[in-house]
């Protein structure tokens, strides 16, 4: 009988553990943790990895691949190379990653895809992000006015066609304008070409929100209202996250609205149409 073909037997599980210590993990993440024979560690606090490694006695930290004007880029590289280099060796591994594991998450995307490259099997376990606290803490329904998110340094990079009557959600503010990947932070200079490119679209003195999520269950949420005018001074980080609430009503479509309703109403004549028929039909029978 032929060979059926399998697949090595090394196993990749990217899963996110949430943003706030114990608080956001799901049973399904958690028992990727308890199971694997190895798990890397890209997480927001060291306390997160010592919680982790009463899961499992084998947690590696992945932040040592970080330094100080060395690219992010080489950094990923390292990342995926590490924990591809234990599922070659057939081992079971686990990813564990703070929030989402696929949001603002390259390693995890790139590990997955090499792996399934080289024939293993990989898989993304989701997570509680930042996005879903930001829309908890903030109160807010992205689904009442719409919701723009772009990472800030692409805003800056690009031209995109904003709209002021939806929410506007701007992440890893704190280092918005770097072009080089190796800096942790950028300054006012960078800061204030930022607010020069939202005037374009919001009022100077436009009330926004500088967000981070609460990391720690005794820590809360930094939801600073700042205005426009004054972001370039503020204090940012690399995880803060800018949100711009509707500086405009929205505008209703006319043309649009007047089209669905000769749509509706040919619709309902038709449906009173093919009634009269019918009834037309039954009578003569």
């Amino acid at each position: 009988m032929p060979k059926i073909a399998t697949k090595p037997p090394g196993r990749l599980a990217c899963i996110g553990v949430g943003m706030m210590l114990g608080a956001h993990i799901g049973p399904r993440a958690r028992s990727h943790v308890e199971q694997a024979d190895v798990v890397f560690a890209a997480v927001s606090d060291p306390l997160v990895e010592l919680w982790l490694q009463d899961m499992n006695a084998d947690v590696r930290s992945l932040q040592p691949h970080y330094a100080e004007g060395k690219s992010r880029h080489q950094t990923y590289r390292e990342m995926v190379e590490a924990m591809l280099a234990e599922v070659r060796a057939g081992k079971q591994v686990c990813g564990a990653f703070y929030g989402h594991p696929g949001v603002f998450a390259q390693v995890a995307h790139e590990a997955i895809a090499q792996a399934r490259r080289e024939g293993f099997h990989a898989h993304m376990e989701p997570g509680v992000s930042a996005e879903d606290c930001l829309y908890a803490d903030l109160g807010i329904d992205p689904g009442r006015f719409g919701c723009q998110h772009y990472e800030a340094s692409q805003f800056m990079f690009y031209r995109r066609r904003i709209d002021p009557s939806a929410y506007l959600v701007l992440w890893q503010v704190g280092i918005a304008g770097d072009r080089s990947c190796r800096r942790f932070a950028t300054g006012p200079a960078h800061r204030r070409l930022l607010v020069e490119r939202l005037l374009e679209d919001y009022p100077a003195d436009h009330e926004a929100v500088v967000y981070e999520a609460a990391t720690l269950p005794i820590t809360a949420p930094r939801m600073e209202s700042v205005k426009l005018s004054n972001l370039a001074d503020t204090e940012l980080h690399m995880h803060s996250t800018l949100v711009l609430p509707p500086a405009t009503a929205l505008q209703p479509d006319t043309a649009m609205l007047a089209r669905i309703e000769a749509l509706e109403r040919a619709a309902v004549t038709g449906s009173l149409t093919i009634s009269s028929l019918s009834l037309e039909t039954e009578g003569a029978t």
